[in-house]
């Protein structure tokens, strides 16, 4: 179904969310319409703050917001949702458009497994009424649909709809770029040259894939990496666990803006607790470009002085190879707790892969590298 019918029989002039490649028409049509602009469009850093940020517009103008989201963020929206949206605290009323990733009896990535199997159980559990889009899917069952939902917003219930997979199309492409020259899978390849049989903590999505690629173009085992595939923005706090348990280990963490920026408290944890064998580094291309390349806020942000800040004793950052194989010598050699921020173009190739092995292996071998510590 077009996307733009479905944004006018909803009727929201406001839209706040983190990206999704499920819902990718949707993003575009919002980024071709408004762009980023406060007063019609917002990108959030996690999905809980979104739904507060929906909850001030509507507290601000009376009207309905709309929040769009994977359908991994359900976590992070239920402590708002029951605590300040629910008709028993504050009723407040908005509309959800969630990506169905992980459907059942549909292919999809194991991190996505279990989540698709509660998506619909969940909603139901936060008392929110909710209609599956699907390629089938007609204008007049969407305008049903919401004519009796407004019957439910109006009495401060929330209500959403959850997208399957190629449900909803947009006949315009953004592309999403940026000035940065420096290519992320290129950025790893120079960060495994130094770490040799150090252990690796790799943040969700392109990064882990690309890092599980270039050991096995390497001939490399694979053992030394962890990758996140799951649980977006906490691979720092992983990495940090890892550190100060294994103090002779030295402990990389391959982080990314989106995903430092959903969980920036983890910065003041990780700067506040000083592990001294950590290396921290954030590959910066101000996108969440795993979910289609729509912007993060982190163009505007000095991850340095934000590092500086939480208490990391050194904290830097590089636009050029020639600068990132210094930092990672230093790194390497370093005995305290340091952050690199790698500037990094939007882009990767089209046929790359995916891990090769479970999740349940990677844990396995990865644990099994550790104990040599």
């Amino acid at each position: 179904m077009n996307v733009e019918k479905i944004v006018e029989l909803i009727g929201s002039d406001f839209y706040v969310g983190v990206p999704d490649s499920q819902l990718k028409p949707l993003c575009d049509y919002l980024m071709n319409t408004y762009d980023i602009d406060p007063i019609h469009h917002m990108i959030g850093a996690n999905e809980g703050t979104c739904v507060a940020l929906a909850a001030g517009y509507h507290l601000a103008t009376g009207k309905i917001p709309v929040v769009y989201m994977q359908n991994s963020g359900e976590g992070n929206i239920i402590n708002p949702v029951a605590s300040l949206l629910n008709d028993k605290v504050y009723a407040v009323p908005m509309v959800f458009i969630i990506g169905w990733r992980g459907e059942p009896g549909i292919y999809d990535e194991p991190q996505h497994i279990y989540q698709g199997e509660i998506t619909i159980k969940l909603l139901e559990d936060m008392d929110i009424k909710n209609f599956i889009i699907s390629e089938e899917t007609t204008e007049e069952e969407i305008n049903s649909v919401m004519r009796a939902f407004r019957i439910e917003l109006a009495k401060g219930k929330s209500v959403a709809f959850v997208v399957r997979k190629g449900s909803i199309t947009y006949a315009e492409n953004v592309k999403y770029t940026n000035q940065n020259k420096m290519i992320r899978e290129e950025i790893i390849r120079h960060i495994v040259r130094f770490t040799g049989e150090d252990p690796i903590i790799s943040t969700t999505g392109k990064a882990s894939r690309e890092l599980f690629e270039i050991r096995t173009e390497n001939g490399q085992s694979h053992k030394c990496d962890f990758l996140t595939v799951g649980s977006m923005g906490h691979s720092s706090s992983i990495a940090l666990g890892i550190a100060v348990h294994k103090t002779t280990a030295k402990v990389w963490c391959i982080d990314g803006d989106g995903a430092v920026l959903m969980h920036m408290g983890a910065l003041a944890v990780i700067g506040s607790n000083k592990p001294k064998n950590m290396v921290h580094i954030v590959i910066n291309n101000e996108a969440h470009e795993t979910v289609g390349g729509m912007p993060t806020v982190s163009k505007s942000m000095d991850f340095v002085e934000i590092a500086r800040g939480c208490g990391y004793p050194y904290a830097t950052c590089v636009n050029t190879f020639e600068d990132l194989d210094v930092e990672l010598k230093l790194a390497k050699d370093m005995k305290q707790l340091c952050l690199i921020e790698v500037k990094c173009s939007i882009g990767a190739r089209s046929n790359l892969g995916r891990p090769t092995t479970t999740a349940i292996e990677n844990k396995k071998n990865f644990m099994e590298h550790l104990s040599d510590f």
